[in-house]
């Protein structure tokens, strides 16, 4: 698949997800600032990598792309609250993100954690109401969400990092760190349009699937490791080099930039393998190699 078919999908999935986040949103005039300040984040830009493995899963095992896009929108709500609390100052205390200043400079401290609490509420509201998907499919993805964004994932990964600044981590511990810091969402990303497509948890199908997600998420994590050492502030719209200025263990903590970027590419051909076997998986597959190059 050329690059330019995969930008299209990836442009054509952006504008479905935002389309639907836009409909959550009702005007109060009593809470303005709040609302404000979750659309100043949730639409900032971005490449939409998680809803559109969403979609694109749901795609793969024949399902409807109405129900795969309330578990779309949801898992980049649960994204982009987890961005908007890793930038505070509590945090890693950034500046910039996606080239604009973060969303605490714009709107203080308490309403960017508030706005960041009530996307990540309001995700599961969105996903526990998908209709289309039916009440199994719902339920079972609101759970599957909740453990990749909760304490065995994403908020686990995220303490393990900041307990494990100016220690040095084992590989081993580094690779676990990783799996839910950034492995776990794109997991739930992925197992989500499966669920919506009408693939159970317990299929055999679906351990491709998450095969395919574990491998991509820690590609995807060593590549933004190399970018924060080799890219460009401009490209990346964020400041580069703050893993080090701030004593964060990374990938190049143990390899070199060559070896890391050969690690991402091993990881990317063993996600590829895992669906390769399943008809009109030709996107997913350009997707993984694609993120695996990626410059921002």
């Amino acid at each position: 698949m050329t690059e330019e078919i995969l930008t299209l999908a990836l442009n054509r999935n952006a504008t479905i997800t935002e389309n639907a986040l836009r409909q959550i949103y009702l005007p109060d005039e009593d809470i303005t600032n709040l609302l404000r300040s979750e659309q100043y984040s949730l639409f900032a830009g971005g490449k939409r990598i998680r809803p559109t493995l969403t979609l694109e899963f749901c795609k793969l095992f024949g399902g409807e792309e109405e129900a795969a896009i309330p578990f779309a929108c949801a898992v980049e709500m649960i994204h982009t609250y987890s961005l908007i609390h890793d930038d505070l100052p509590c945090m890693d205390n950034d500046d910039l993100r996606r080239g604009k200043p973060t969303n605490h400079k714009v709107y203080g401290e308490t309403i960017a954690l508030l706005a960041g609490d009530s996307l990540l509420t309001g995700a599961f509201e969105v996903a526990a109401s998908n209709t289309v998907a039916g009440a199994e499919a719902s339920a079972m993805a609101v759970a599957y969400l909740a453990n990749c964004a909760g304490r065995y994932g994403m908020i686990g990964g995220q303490v393990m990092d900041i307990e494990g600044e100016k220690q040095t981590l084992t590989p081993d511990r580094l690779l676990k760190l990783h799996s839910m810091k950034t492995g776990a969402l794109i997991n739930a990303a992925c197992v989500m349009g499966a669920l919506a497509a009408g693939i159970r948890v317990d299929d055999p199908a679906m351990e491709r699937v998450v095969n395919y997600a574990e491998n991509i998420g820690l590609a995807f994590q060593i590549v933004d490791d190399i970018l924060d050492q080799t890219g460009d502030e401009a490209t990346l719209g964020k400041p580069i080099g703050s893993d080090a200025e701030n004593q964060k263990n990374t990938f190049l903590s143990f390899y070199t930039v060559e070896e890391a970027q050969f690690y991402a590419d091993r990881l990317t051909s063993e996600a590829v393998d895992a669906i390769r076997r399943f008809p009109a998986s030709d996107l997913l597959c350009s997707l993984a190699e694609w993120l695996a190059k990626r410059k921002k």
